[in-house]
């Protein structure tokens, strides 16, 4: 009996990421894919194809196939610019010279919150076109620039807004526990108070935030202050991430893996206990090469005892205006190799599986496994190592958004 589908792709070799295949890529050589809808329903080596009868065929040309990059963590969604700062740190000034000045998250604050919706939509739109032009299919994108509760929200529904008019799937994170905004100077508790009883509950009630994340810092806010915006986050059913130990070790990544955290990111100070506990709790590790090089920062995450520990790697770009305005997931990619030691198969399952891991979605997307949602990258490329090695000329030949080609950017 002939099978039928609504895409059939064959000549062409799958890099799954499939972990349960043999190989660091769960590679298929010679393999055919088949989707029906936005979910694939067979995949395996070409020569055991059922007999398929198809509505639209694509002959891959021997190239590879690949899952749609995810990136799991970015700021894209944000009014003006700080180039300013990047010449006074040029200068000698740090982060946190700039962060207790007014500077860095402040000075962000303050555009996005007198800019309209529209602005930010138009301020943000070409960011996210030029990760689709590399692959991307799924984006992360935190509020964290408003501070209060009209902007917090504004951002977040642009957020939305932007993956209603582009191939890429959206999810949102409440960040509003990034900064202490300055009507709140001195009075830290108070602004937690509003994040979690005002913030949080507007937020979940219009369903405008997948996760909740929070900046546990000497900068930004203790680890007890973060445990309340965490329980706030559960009451509400909200999974949480942290963004922790990135200047200093706080303890918050075991604050973050108690809580059953989706990740934990930056990590450049965790210990040995904290890798320890994201290995009981199966909290995926973020890493963020593109701030590590923008700060110049020297203290590199312990990869190797992550590796050991099986803590999954996640990466990505933080795209954000202050410590990483770069909107290159394929950079990341090379620099998680050069500056942090991972393999190249290591970085392709950080934007892929790992990143789903980071999000909560990997039940859906990827790896390509019978099953799961048909986004897919089609390169012209002899092996998928290049994809953490070439930049620049490497670009998709295909992107398949949920069965559906696009064109990518």
């Amino acid at each position: 009996m002939t099978e039928r589908c609504d895409l059939l792709i064959t000549n062409v070799h799958a890099a799954t990421m499939d972990p349960s295949l043999p190989g660091a890529y769960g590679a298929i050589e010679d393999a055919a894919v088949a989707v029906t809808g936005n979910r694939i329903v067979w995949i395996g080596p070409r020569r055991e194809l059922p007999e398929t009868a198809a509505d639209q065929i694509v002959d891959g040309e021997g190239q590879w196939l690949t899952p749609g990059l995810i990136d799991c963590h970015t700021h894209l969604v944000y009014g003006g610019h700080r180039a300013g700062e990047f010449a006074r740190r040029l200068g000698g000034e740090s982060y946190e010279d700039l962060a207790r000045a007014g500077g860095g998250i402040l000075s962000t604050v303050r555009s996005t919150r007198a800019a309209s919706a529209a602005d930010l939509y138009r301020s943000a739109e070409p960011r996210l076109k030029a990760l689709i032009r590399e692959g991307v299919t799924t984006v992360e994108i935190k509020s964290g620039y408003g501070l209060d509760l009209d902007t917090e929200l504004k951002q977040l529904r642009v957020a939305r807004r932007l993956a209603q008019h582009h191939p890429v799937n959206v999810t949102t994170t409440c960040l509003a526990a990034h900064a202490l905004p300055p009507e709140y100077d001195g009075r830290a508790d108070d602004y937690i108070a509003l994040v979690c009883d005002e913030i949080l509950p507007a937020v979940a009630k219009e369903q405008l935030a997948d996760a909740v994340d929070m900046f546990c810092e000497n900068i930004a806010f203790s680890v007890e202050q973060c445990q309340r915006v965490i329980d706030a986050a559960h009451r509400l059913d909200l999974p949480v991430k942290v963004h922790a130990e990135q200047l200093a070790s706080t303890g918050a990544t075991r604050m973050a893996a108690r809580a059953s955290a989706l990740s934990v990111d930056h990590i450049e100070y965790i210990t040995d206990e904290d890798v320890a506990a994201m290995a009981e709790s199966g909290t995926a590790a973020v890493l963020l090469p593109g701030a590590f090089y923008t700060l110049k920062e020297t203290r590199v995450p312990p990869v190797d005892k992550l590796r050991a520990a099986g803590v999954p790697m996640a990466i990505s770009t933080d795209l954000n205006p202050g410590t990483c305005p770069i909107a290159s997931l394929r950079l990341m990619m090379n620099m998680s190799c050069n500056l942090f030691g991972l393999t190249p198969a290591e970085a392709l399952a950080g934007v892929t599986r790992a990143a789903a891991r980071a999000l909560g979605i990997c039940c859906s997307r990827g790896v390509l496994r019978a099953g799961l949602r048909a986004d897919m990258v089609l390169w012209p490329m002899e092996s998928p190592d290049q994809l953490a090695y070439e930049l620049g000329a490497l670009q998709p030949a295909d992107v398949f958004f949920g069965g559906r080609h696009v064109t990518a950017g």
